[in-house]
């Protein structure tokens, strides 16, 4: 992976190129979507690199929704000892992946 972008998506930031197969928080939209991330913090050319304050001015992160899905079961069990409490609960969490097509600036 060559860097081309950092972007914000959600609570997190993805480094991504062209090409690059993404899993951010689920988004909406269905497969094969067009897609657009604006947040962007970053943006390199060659030996040029923007950086935002926060972010950079007109640049934009295009992208193709791949498919949406859940991760796998994450089991969260709270309990006490020498008391009689136990609880038990599932969690999947949505995400989309997302393939980065251009990264405009």
């Amino acid at each position: 992976m060559s860097l081309a972008a950092i972007f914000e998506s959600g609570a997190r930031q993805y480094a991504v190129g062209v090409g690059d197969v993404v899993r951010v928080e689920r988004l909406g939209g269905a497969a094969g979507d067009r897609i657009e991330f604006e947040k962007v913090l970053l943006v390199r050319k060659g030996d040029e690199t923007a950086t935002g304050r926060p972010y950079v001015n007109g640049a934009r992160i295009v992208g193709e929704i791949v498919e949406q899905g859940r991760d796998s079961r994450l089991i969260v069990f709270k309990h006490k000892k020498r008391a009689v409490y136990r609880r038990k609960n599932g969690h999947r969490q949505m995400h989309t992946l997302v393939r980065i097509t251009d990264v405009v600036s």
